[in-house]
């Protein structure tokens, strides 16, 4: 009996930004190889969807993303699968847009195949306090860096990029505020907790005098090709982190982290539009993937101060009989 023929896998093209992409996925989101080999599977369909009308993937326009995913749905393929693809490309003009390497998203305008949305990946509260004990055993400037980039972090909400891209400008005149320039180039100030502030002026101390050379102008000045701290090598920090404090790595990233701030930012009585502002969403709808936070803290509100709450309907006093 012939066995059954393998099926090549088909060829992804160079093209600008494909590399950092899936650096990207592998460093700050902890995407496992076969998870990065799906993205690579169904951008490797659309180039090769594009190729046969002569298009590229870093070209491609709305019309063009659109007609691929309604001829997939055409093709009988289940809605799942076509919401994943279309996942994968969405995932992937949103890092062109946010790199700078497109001025806009052909994917934007375009409605996901109807699908249950999956709630962020996040940390609780005693897993953070996990990792700030694990923290705190590191000692010398490789220790005060962490814990000013952990604390920072936690504080903040920044964007991996938005943090490890810091200048020293950004610190403001008493250390209470970050100016911080997010995607656009758009400004925001966000506050530091005083254990941020603490262990920021802890790292500063230390960092002064070492300041020198290409890296003088960053908050974490390091050797890279930049010469602040690769957003790569924090996740690496980070991962190693969390083993050491005894959590699975593969749960805890940066962009894990930032959920994990703004998820118990809610939990403690935070309002959706701050939460937006720290966060430096443009738009509303993004950081309603957080709502779940907010239904529980409300279906908990209800429930401890609700007076019928217990089931226990307060009686009503009978009517006297009428004479």
């Amino acid at each position: 009996m012939a066995g059954r023929k393998a099926t090549s896998p088909l060829p992804l093209p160079e093209e600008p930004g494909l590399d950092a992409f899936f650096d990207m996925l592998a460093a700050e989101r902890g995407a496992a190889a076969n998870t990065i080999a799906a993205y690579r599977r169904d951008l490797a369909g659309f180039a090769a969807h594009l190729a046969r009308r002569g298009a590229t993937l870093a070209a491609a326009d709305g019309e063009a993303v659109r007609a691929y995913i309604q001829g997939l749905g055409a093709a009988g393929l289940a809605t799942g699968t076509s919401a994943r693809k279309l996942s994968a490309l969405r995932q992937f003009y949103r890092f062109l847009a946010a790199e700078g390497m497109r001025d806009d998203d052909p994917t934007a305008a375009i409605d996901s195949p109807a699908r249950g949305r999956p709630l962020p990946k996040t940390l609780s509260e005693g897993e953070v306090e996990a990792l700030f004990a694990a923290a705190e055993g590191h000692r010398g400037p490789a220790g005060l860096r962490l814990t000013a980039l952990l604390e920072i972090l936690y504080a903040t909400g920044l964007r991996v990029s938005e943090l490890v891209g810091l200048p020293c400008s950004a610190v403001t005149g008493d250390g209470a505020f970050l100016l911080v320039a997010g995607k656009g180039g758009k400004e925001r100030l966000v506050p530091l907790s005083d254990p941020a502030r603490a262990a920021l002026e802890g790292w500063l101390a230390r960092r002064a005098a070492a300041a020198d050379g290409p890296g003088a102008r960053w908050l974490f000045p390091s050797r890279s090709q930049a010469g602040h701290l690769t957003r790569q090598r924090f996740a690496q920090m980070l991962k190693a982190l969390a083993a050491e404090a005894g959590l699975d790595p593969r749960k805890v990233s940066p962009h894990v982290l930032r959920h994990a701030f703004a998820s118990h930012l809610l939990a403690h009585g935070a309002d959706l539009r701050s939460v937006q502002r720290l966060l430096g969403h443009a738009d509303i709808s993004t950081t309603q993937i957080y709502t779940h936070v907010l239904e529980d803290r409300l279906r908990r509100l209800v429930g401890e101060h609700h007076p019928l709450a217990g089931g226990h309907r307060p009686r009503r006093a009978k009517a006297a009989p009428a004479p």
